[in-house]
């Protein structure tokens, strides 16, 4: 076996190749696109011992722009903005008028676990964080030492 030394500073054709024939060219979802085909937001999950926690990659937006909802055991996270902007020189005789919408709507299987009356959010430095916390009963119990008779 001989080694091949590769420069990855250089594109090289390998890789060029590589790439157009390890996609996956039958995959048309749009999994990573919502209804207006903008991106969704990427999102984190975390489990402790004793909550979830979803963190939400929103910039630029507002707490205001949020909804949260907790449905059949689902926890759906959207979000609507729409913006409106006019320009208008009469001199010139020109009017710029220009919308813009915004969406998107994440859903989320919550688990028998989770406590869905106390679930909590806030957002921080664009970052939408949500709190799952767990019940009583799915949190892990301490050790419990048995005497012997």
């Amino acid at each position: 076996m001989s080694l091949i030394k590769k420069n990855d500073q250089v594109p090289s054709w390998s890789n060029l190749f590589d790439d157009f024939l390890n996609h996956n060219w039958s995959d048309w979802t749009n999994r990573h696109y919502s209804d207006t085909n903008t991106t969704l937001p990427s999102v984190n999950i975390k489990e402790s011992a004793h909550d979830f926690e979803v963190e939400v990659a929103a910039p630029g937006m507002e707490k205001e722009d949020f909804r949260i909802e907790v449905t059949n055991g689902y926890l759906t996270i959207s979000s609507e903005m729409k913006s409106e902007s006019k320009t208008e020189d009469k001199k010139r005789r020109y009017t710029k008028q220009e919308f813009c919408y915004e969406s998107f709507s994440r859903s989320f299987s919550l688990p028998s676990s989770a406590d869905t009356d106390k679930i909590a959010a806030k957002y921080d430095k664009g970052i939408l964080t949500i709190s799952i916390p767990k019940k009583e009963e799915a949190k892990p119990k301490p050790v419990k030492q048995i005497s012997i008779e």
